[in-house]
């Protein structure tokens, strides 16, 4: 695996949320952070769509040509 394709720590913020207890929330608060979590993975999931666009369309770009 090249270096540009690991993952980059960054403080893992999503582990710190997942060591967290939950026990003094609410079921107001926990709806309320599941909602945010969702929103959060949302964003995620749209960035990396995007970012896989981008490599497609630089590798199709630099794809050597097999003309014949």
């Amino acid at each position: 695996m090249e270096d540009d394709d690991r993952p980059r720590l960054r403080g893992d913020a999503a582990e710190k949320l997942s060591a967290e207890s939950l026990d003094s929330y609410s079921l107001d608060e926990l709806d309320v952070r599941i909602s945010l979590l969702e929103a959060e993975i949302a964003r995620v999931e749209s960035h990396r769509l995007k970012a896989a666009a981008h490599r497609h369309a630089a590798d199709a770009l630099f794809r050597p040509r097999t003309d014949s």
